[in-house]
This record gives structure tokens, C-alpha cells and sequence, in this order.
């Protein structure tokens, strides 16, 4: 830590509540201070916007917040105020009064932060007036919008590099949670960042839990996922608006209280249906993905995608609404082939060439993605150009309950031989959907007119239907045998992988596809804070209470989070309270004494609780199934053979072994660890669990010096959380 960041600490918080910096966020705002360009890649609820707060407490000046949604800076003011922050905003939605008053505060200087959105800052007159102000830092947030790789472009973002020419001496820092590569040097290049510092954090958010269902009966699906989640909130995505309000008016008959969000809505509906789910008095909002941009509702417990996204950096920002105050999260990707045709279809009507390229290639990666067997967490990771350091995330469907395989190794030689002998008759490749129609044998006028009746591969692939063929297609391309075109007709390519396949005949496992589940989908809660249940009832009854009174949504009082760890740590006086994640000097005064009240009222008629020392440890886990393999696996272990001689025999890696053994102590058996990790290692690592809590595998090896193997540290977290 800098002597600069050092002495923001009590900054940090008075204003804030934290005692330390989240990860990347001392760096960032070090060079911010110093003058430098930034560019910030932070996932959702990884602190971005606390990287150009906090520095505009510590120096003279205005910071001036680009923000692209009126929602987002009325949420972002009024948090900055309730810590008792000079922050506001100017957008369309404020009365002319109002404006002028507060155009007026800015000419005095008694702001410290001012949000704007992109077009009002762009008006030559407010450019005029911004030279005026002493701005000492400019904050581009959401800052993919300006890239046509994002998955959300905004023109009006194009026009922001005049404002770079205008303020040539001013620092600026580009914020966003979702950029690939592309997108990376995009944002750099157009803002003409320079020679600026670039910050990625990780993009994993290991307190989400990620499925994907095929979809059979969508809205009956969504109903029974909801209904099982009784307390909890959460958003449903819809591609249509249509959608959104047929899937909110069918909530509501049902007994669950929601509202449709999109742009087809009035503008004050919509201000107020969101309004509405951010105070928790709507359960459910249903919504396309105009909804939910920069919202800072912490308490997002479930994350529906009712219809298939358009790209992956889209769903990543989607499901990372979910969980932002860092307790748990569930995600559901409802899968249906017929999707992708709608898509299609969407796409062909963009005019532009090009944006239909990109849209093609985006589409097929989330397809790719959504159909995989492979981990969900590693697959959203691999996109950003990360690699999970696990082989089991043991938070998403494929880890949790992995799909069944089966020989595919005919199936791919038929595959890929009637690729390969259309083009040989025909000089050109065809779509995939030909290519199942001649393995199927179909009677259509292509087939005919080009004659792929008469190849051998015609009609010899009666054993799988149309749809199990499709999934097979897509599956080779995922696999890398088969290559996809992105123009307009998109073909079918064999790579040089594939003719290695079929020449010298390779055997190939292939995935059963997505299935709707057997049972429930409740995902285990690992990263709850557990505590006194009954007193978090309390608290949440008196937060909503004191937030009704100061109309705000509940959240702006306190974080679940922080209601939690009240009701675990039960304060009794300033200095415990004080000590509550989020509780700054503002809050602890306006909030501190009536919390304490409720919380000693409470101790008079209940007794108090005893939890774990870790107060962020994960509820106990159901016990693990122990299959076949994970069994064999265990019996040589105890039979004295090493990991090493196990994965030999196998042919598993010794990762793989060390999750057999883990999962064995998970489901209740007795194993003798003592060959693999020694006593005094066992007790460093245990001391490691306690205080880094049992979600974070990597930060704690890193506090370590990444000493132990991650299967290591698996097995000794099963036999920690086992005791």
C-alpha cells in the first residue's frame, strides 16, 4: 500500500463503512491521483464506481461521472448522499427548477461529483460551463458502449473524445465489467487514453451459481424456480417486450408480485416499476435487457434468462446483477434450439453487413456456451481471456451433476463424411441444417436439385432425430472438427482436426444435450453468512421502515450483508456497531443507536446465538454422491497407491484424483489425509480457511505464496467443513 492510499483509509471509512480496498481499487485509484489515464475492468460488484469516489473526497475539484442511464445516477446520488457526499446529477428527468438549482451549486462549487449522461455533456453551452468548474477527473462509466464489439454500443459514446481534446490536461478513466480484448483496445483508441494504466481484474464471481435447462415449458419452469425461492428477488430477462409482460402478468396471477420492465413502457411506468423492485416491494422484475445497467441492488438473488441472450459479454453483465453484495447467486439459462432460428432471423434484418457478421459469431458462442459440457464458470472465464485454475467449480450444473457421454465416434464419421462428400460433389459447403436433412434422408428441393440424394452418406442417419443430429453438428464445431461460417449463409468447414478424425478414425465422446431437470433446481447456498435468522427478519422489518421514511430503496440504509453480520455479531455499543461492514461515520450516526435498540430488544426475549469464528464460512453441504469412479479412485487410494500412481492407471490427471478423494470426505467417508498433507500443514491451512472463509480457494493459496496444490486445499476444506 502507497503513503497516497494509505492516508485514504480514513476516508475509506468515514464515508464508506470499509476498512480495506477491494482488489485492483488502491492501484486504480493511485494512478488516478497521479494524474494518469485508467482503464478499469472490474466484474459487477468488484467496486468500480468506489475508484472515482474516493478520490474526489481527497483533492479540490469536481468529478464529472459519465453515465449512461438516468436510473443509474439517481441510484449512484443517492447512495454518494445518504454517506453524506456533495454528489448530484443532471438528465432529462429533472424539472427546470431543479436543474437550475443545481447548475447553480455547481457554479459555487459545492459538489464533489456530478453525473451525466453522454448527449447532455456533448451540449456546447454545458461544455462551456464545465471549463468553468475546475474538473479534476473525468469517469467514463460502462465504457464498452463505445465499442461496436460491445455488447451494448451507444453512438452518443462516439462523441466523447471531444471532450478529451477540451480538457487535454485532465486524467480520465474509462470503467467497465465487461470487455474482451477487442473491446480493451477499443475504449483505449477511441477515448485516446494514451499511455494509460489498464487494470483487469478477474472476472469470476465465485459467489454465483450458474445452470443452463432445456426449455420445455418455460413459464412453468420459471414459476416452480421462483416458488422455491420464497424470500428472494431476482430478475427475468426476455428477449421480447411482449414477453416481459405476459411472463409478469402470469407472476402475478400466480400469487408472486412483479412488473414488466422495457422500452416499450412509458417513461414514468417504467421509472416507477423499477423504483418499486428496488425498495423490495416487487418481488420479481421482468424485463429485457434494457433493464439493469449500473442498478446497485445488492440483495439480486436469482437471475432468469427466459430466452436465449445474443452474446456472452450481454450475459455475463446479466447474471452479474445477481449477488453483488458477495452472497449467493443463481443463475438460469432456459436452452431451446428454436431459439437460435429466432435469433437468426434478428440478425438478418440488421442492415449493416458487418453488425450482422459479428452478431453471427457472438450468437454462436453463446450457443457454443450454453450447450457445453464443459465447467459454465471456466467456459464465461475462457471468453475473457481467463483460465479457472480448477478443474470443478462445484457451482454450476456441468460440475455439479455432469452430464452423461456416449460413443459418438460414428456419429461424428457420418457427420463430417457427409460434409465432406457434399462439397466433393458439389464444389460448395451447405448450412447444418442441410447437411441433418441429408443424413436424415429429407425429400426437399434442394436436396434434389443439387443431387445430394444420390450420395452415399444420404439417409444414414436414421438412428438420431433432426434435433439430436443439430446438437452432434454443433457439437463437432465446438470440439473444433468443424468450422462455422459468420457470413449471411452460414456453412459448415472441416478443419484439418476433423479430416484427422475421419482419416485415421479417431474414437470421439459426445455430450447428451441439456435435459429439463429430474428434481428441484435449488442450488446449494455455499457463501451464505449464516446468523440469527429470526433477528435478520427484524432488522430487514426496520430497515424497510427508516427507508420508506427517507424515500430511498432499503438497500441505500444498509446491505444485506451488513444486516447479517449484525445479526451475528449482535453490537451493543458505537464501537461494535462501528465495526459493521458499510457503516460509515454518517450512518453510525444517523442509524447506530436505533439498531442497537432493536437489536437489545430482540436479546431480551431470545437467546443469543453461537456461530462458527468465520463469518463468512459456507452453510454445511449436502452430501456429496459418491459414483463409481470417485469410489474407485478411493479404494486404491486407501489401498496405499499415491495420487500419481492412481492417475497413471486411470488415465485421469492427478487434479481429477485429488476431487475423487475430496468428494469422498464430502459424502460422509473416512480418509486418512496424513500421505498427502502433514499435520502442520493441515493447521496452516486451516488457519488460512479461517480467515479467508471457504469460497476463495485462490486468494487464500495467494496468501500462502501458492505453496499447495488446489486439490490439496480441496480435500482439506472437505475435512474442515466435515468437523
Amino acid at each position: 500500500m502507497t503513503p497516497k492510499t494509505t492516508a485514504l483509509l480514513p476516508l475509506l471509512k468515514q464515508y464508506f463503512g470499509y476498512t480495506s480496498f477491494r482488489p485492483l481499487q488502491e492501484e486504480i485509484i493511485s494512478d488516478s491521483l497521479a494524474g494518469k489515464d485508467v482503464l478499469a475492468i472490474l466484474p459487477t460488484g468488484g467496486g468500480k464506481s468506489l475508484c472515482f469516489q474516493l478520490p474526489a473526497l481527497a483533492r479540490p475539484g469536481l468529478t464529472v461521472v459519465v453515465s449512461p442511464l438516468i436510473a443509474l445516477m439517481k441510484d449512484q446520488v443517492d447512495s454518494l448522499q445518504a454517506s453524506g457526499i456533495a454528489a448530484t446529477f443532471l438528465n432529462s428527468s429533472l424539472e427546470a427548477d431543479e436543474s437550475r438549482k443545481r447548475l447553480r451549486g455547481l457554479h459555487q462549487g459545492e459538489y464533489r461529483l456530478l453525473y451525466v449522461a453522454p448527449e447532455r455533456l456533448m451540449l456546447s453551452g454545458f461544455l462551456s460551463d464545465l471549463q468553468r468548474w475546475n474538473v479534476n477527473l473525468i469517469a467514463v462509466d460502462e465504457a464498452h458502449c463505445i465499442s461496436e464489439w460491445g455488447h451494448d454500443f451507444r453512438p452518443e459514446y462516439r462523441q466523447l473524445p471531444t471532450v478529451r481534446s477540451l480538457f487535454p490536461n485532465v486524467p480520465m478513466m474509462a470503467l467497465t465489467a465487461t470487455a474482451t480484448e477487442r473491446v480493451r483496445e477499443d475504449i483505449i483508441a477511441l477515448l485516446n487514453l494514451g499511455a494509460s494504466s489498464c487494470y483487469v481484474a478477474s472476472f469470476n464471481r465465485p459467489n454465483l451459481t450458474y445452470r443452463v435447462l432445456a426449455r420445455t415449458k418455460a413459464y412453468e419452469q420459471t414459476l416452480a424456480f421462483i416458488r422455491e425461492r420464497r424470500r428472494d428477488c431476482g430478475i427475468v430477462y426476455c428477449y421480447s417486450r411482449k414477453n416481459a409482460e405476459t411472463v409478469a402478468e402470469r407472476l402475478n396471477a400466480d400469487g408472486i408480485k412483479a412488473k414488466a420492465y422495457h422500452a416499450g413502457l412509458d417513461g414514468k411506468d417504467r421509472a416507477r416499476n423499477q423504483e418499486l423492485f428496488l425498495r423490495d416491494e416487487v418481488r420479481v422484475i421482468c424485463a429485457t435487457i434494457a433493464f439493469g445497467m449500473g442498478i446497485n441492488k445488492p440483495n439480486v438473488r436469482f437471475v432468469i434468462h427466459y430466452d436465449l441472450p445474443k452474446n456472452i459479454e450481454g450475459y455475463y453483465q446479466e447474471t452479474g446483477r445477481g449477488g453483488r453484495d458477495g452472497l449467493p447467486g443463481e443463475c438460469l439459462l432456459l436452452f431451446s434450439a428454436a431459439d437460435v432460428v429466432k435469433q437468426t432471423q434478428f440478425i438478418e434484418e440488421k442492415p449493416n453487413p458487418d453488425e450482422q457478421r459479428i452478431a453471427r459469431e457472438q450468437l454462436q458462442l453463446m450457443v457454443h456456451y450454453a450447450e457445453s459440457s464443459q465447467c459454465r464458470r471456466a467456459e464465461l472465464l475462457r471468453y475473457f481471456g481467463e483460465t479457472f485454475p480448477e478443474e470443478n467449480c462445484g457451482a454450476c450444473d456441468n460440475c455439479l451433476t455432469p452430464r452423461s457421454t456416449f460413443d459418438g465416434t460414428i456419429a461424428a464419421q457420418k457427420f463430417l463424411s457427409c460434409v465432406f462428400r457434399i462439397r466433393e460433389k458439389s464444389g460448395f459447403g451447405v448450412g447444418l441444417n442441410h447437411i441433418v436433412e441429408v443424413l436424415t434422408g429429407g425429400d426437399v428441393e434442394k436436396i434434389r436439385r443439387w443431387g445430394h440424394h444420390e450420395l452415399s452418406t444420404y439417409n444414414i442417419g436414421h438412428e438420431h432425430s433432426r434435433p439430436e443430429w443439430q446438437v452432434i453438428g454443433r457439437e463437432l464445431v465446438r470440439l473444433g472438427y468443424l468450422r462455422q461460417t459468420t457470413e449471411k449463409f452460414s456453412v459448415l468447414e472441416m478443419t484439418n482436426e476433423g479430416r484427422a478424425l475421419l482419416r485415421e478414425r479417431k474414437k470421439v465422446t459426445l455430450t447428451k444435450p441439456v435435459t429439463a431437470p429430474e428434481s428441484r433446481t435449488k442450488s446449494p447456498r455455499a457463501g451464505e453468512i449464516t446468523c440469527d435468522e429470526v433477528l435478520f427478519e427484524r432488522l430487514r422489518d426496520l430497515r424497510r421502515k427508516l427507508a420508506d421514511e427517507r424515500d430511498v430503496p432499503a438497500y441505500i440504509v444498509f446491505s444485506d450483508v451488513a444486516l447479517r453480520q449484525m445479526s451475528r455479531d449482535y453490537p451493543s455499543n458505537d464501537y461494535a456497531f462501528a465495526r459493521i461492514s458499510g457503516v460509515g461515520e454518517k450512518k453510525l450516526r444517523e442509524f447506530g443507536q436505533i439498531f442497537l435498540a432493536e437489536i437489545a430488544s430482540h436479546l431480551q426475549t431470545s437467546p443469543r446465538q453461537m456461530f462458527a469464528d468465520d463469518s463468512f464460512a459456507a452453510d454445511p453441504a449436502p452430501k456429496a454422491h459418491l459414483n463409481d469412479t470417485s469410489r474407485e479412485s478411493l479404494r486404491m487410494f486407501q489401498a496405499g497407491e499415491s495420487v500419481e500412481q492412481i492417475a497413471q492407471k486411470r488415465t485421469l490427471t492427478v487434479g481429477t484424483v485429488y476431487w475423487h478423494i475430496a468428494t469422498s470426505i464430502e459424502s460422509g467417508q473416512q480418509v486418512d489425509i496424513s500421505s498427502l498433507v502433514t499435520k502442520e500443514d493441515q493447521e496452516i491451512i486451516a488457519a488460512a480457511f479461517g480467515k479467508f472463509g471457504f469460497g476463495n480457494l485462490t486468494g487464500m493459496n495467494e496468501s500462502l505464496g501458492n505453496k499447495f496444490d488446489f486439490g490439496i486445499l480441496r480435500i482439506c476444506r472437505a475435512l474442515l467443513q466435515k468437523k
